[in-house]
């Protein structure tokens, strides 16, 4: 399947992480995800109606970002890609979640995580 819908950067603070300190005062998450599916009905139709409602998706990410406490970003990966599933039009997904400056030593970015899930 090469159709694709995109939903890049999008941007949570959330109090996510195995420490006390983490939980308490949080930090910045970003998420994407990447929807495989048909579109060939949609590129003709021009009818949301025929596709994925990508404020639909938004809605689901964050809330599962700022509804949920979780220690791993793994976990949290593996809610969206699985909740993003529950649409039977989406064949596969990929959901990258990324801990903005997480908290170990040295000098770091960010630390991310990325999941492959398939139907079936």
């Amino acid at each position: 399947m090469n159709d694709v819908i995109r939903l890049q950067n999008m941007i949570f603070y959330g109090y996510h992480g195995v420490s006390a300190a983490e939980k308490e005062t949080g930090r910045r998450y970003e998420v994407d995800c990447e929807l495989f599916l048909d579109l060939t009905v949609p590129g003709k139709s021009d009818r949301l109606s025929d596709t994925v409602n990508y404020a639909a998706v938004y809605q689901a990410v964050e809330d599962i970002m700022n509804n949920k406490r979780y220690s791993l970003i793994e976990a949290i990966a593996e809610d969206i890609a699985q909740q993003i599933l529950t649409d039977a039009r989406i064949e596969q997904v990929v959901v990258r979640v990324r801990k903005m400056i997480p908290p170990i030593p040295g000098n770091l970015d960010h630390i991310e995580v990325e999941l492959e899930r398939t139907r079936g």
